[in-house]
């Protein structure tokens, strides 16, 4: 983690001093030597290019002086730094529930049929809850597990995701949601139809 956020800092400044250098070339002595290191590095993942000998002489007559370092972004690099700054920051911290919520932690197997349960949405003749698809989409990876704040509705609605899941062939999402959280879905022998029951 070290190494890439040294990376992407050398990477900002040599965007920076780029823009601002009238050839489009950071020369050696603009950068300090942990920021050289980090652009050096790179280098090699074809983020940055060093100036070879003929533009080196043509930098050279440009600044009056010898240059025997020059480096600048490549479109790679460009690209690493427009995604990485777009992209929202990590949080490895939840906040704390709402009113009426409870914390629900998922494995990555169960998380994916909430993806897919999510992903159907409308479509379905018992549709997600209200706001389950935010919580899904902004849900947190927490070492092994996915942590959500969900409501009562919201935890109806994952447990009628690994019923779907259950008839799909695999119960053991189902079992132990139904085991963690008191929740399931049975079908009901008199409608044929699955109504949410709350075990004890």
């Amino acid at each position: 983690m070290r190494g890439r956020k040294a990376l992407l800092e050398a990477l900002r400044v040599l965007r920076d001093h780029q823009e601002a250098a009238q050839h489009g070339w950071v020369l050696l002595g603009t950068l300090r030597p942990e920021h050289h290191k980090g652009v050096e590095a790179a280098v090699g993942l074809g983020q940055a290019e060093l100036a070879d000998r003929e533009m080196r002489a043509e930098l050279s007559a440009y600044e009056g002086r010898a240059v025997r370092w020059a480096a600048r972004l490549t479109g790679h690099g460009r690209d690493v730094l427009a995604y990485t700054e777009a992209s929202p920051a990590p949080e490895h911290r939840l906040e704390g529930p709402a009113m009426g919520e409870r914390l629900v932690e998922l494995r990555r197997s169960e998380m994916d049929v909430l993806r897919l349960y999510v992903h159907l949405g409308e479509r379905l003749h018992v549709p997600p809850a209200a706001g389950l698809a935010d919580k899904v989409r902004t849900a947190r990876q927490l070492g092994s597990l996915w942590a959500l704040y969900l409501n009562e509705e919201q935890i109806a609605s994952v447990a009628y995701a690994f019923y779907l899941r259950s008839m799909g062939g695999s119960v053991t999402e189902a079992n132990r949601f139904a085991r963690q959280y008191g929740v399931a879905y049975r079908v009901n022998s008199s409608t044929s139809s699955p109504r949410l029951t709350r075990l004890p």
